[in-house]
């Protein structure tokens, strides 16, 4: 392990946070489309300031295939009846649809003293130790980030970082028809495999995502100091976005 991901190991336990980031804020959204969550993650980044919590949204997303910003449409092989959105965060193409938890950890990595690879070190981490507590070894990959069972991805990572504050997530795949996936070069590799949690064991969705919030909350140096805040998206200064 380097030296880097040492620190981020001991810094999950040890973290101290500033008063404004004390406890970390969860919405449960559901199932809403990628458009619409995706504006407001945006719009959230841009008029938060110092003193705005941290929080973490965790939706599920009708089907859809995203472009990173340097994205190739190459690697979107057929997309068929699948919309495919350009979108503003790394990485290449992935796949969402239903029965896979998508994490946005909307973080203020300055006031939590990250860099951007330990970030992602961090989020790995999280889903990693999810797939242990259903009995899954997982581990990463030396230039693929992502998490992976037997070289098989399980997890696709895909972040945006502005002004220190970051959006985007993962995509942790559950339970879902991935067929999808063989209309796509995964994360822009050819013949990439693609797995899910069902694939191994039972699952139930939602016992998934309390599992990720929980470890999430950890790795990040929250340890379990976090609070949901409901099921819907914050309230927009357009008006467009309400709380439920």
């Amino acid at each position: 392990m380097s030296k880097s991901r040492q620190a981020m190991a001991r810094q999950a336990m040890e973290l101290p946070l500033e008063p404004a980031a004390s406890n970390l804020q969860v919405r449960q959204l559901g199932m809403v489309d990628y458009e619409t969550v995706w504006r407001a993650m945006q719009e959230f980044t841009d008029n938060r300031d110092s003193q705005t919590p941290d929080e973490i949204w965790l939706v599920q997303h009708p089907p859809v295939f995203t472009l990173g910003q340097a994205g190739r449409e190459e690697h979107i092989l057929a997309a068929g009846d699948i919309p495919v959105i350009k979108t503003d965060r790394g990485g290449q193409v992935t796949y969402h649809g239903p029965g896979q938890i998508v994490a946005y950890p909307l973080l203020d990595i300055r006031r939590l003293g990250f860099n951007v690879r330990e970030l992602v070190f961090g989020i790995e981490e999280a889903i990693i130790r999810v797939l242990k507590a259903f009995g899954v070894r997982a581990s990463r990959a030396a230039g693929a980030p992502g998490v992976y069972v037997e070289g098989v991805k399980i997890a696709a990572l895909g972040l945006r970082v502005r002004r220190g504050c970051s959006f985007h997530g993962l995509a942790f795949n559950i339970d879902m028809d991935l067929e999808p996936y063989q209309r796509i070069n995964p994360c822009g590799f050819e013949d990439m495999k693609v797995t899910q949690l069902a694939d191994f064991c039972p699952v139930d969705l939602k016992k998934v995502e309390d599992k990720l919030i929980t470890s999430l909350s950890k790795v990040l140096g929250y340890r379990d100091r976090f609070r949901n805040i409901g099921s819907g998206l914050p309230e927009s200064s357009s008006g467009a976005l309400n709380e439920t």
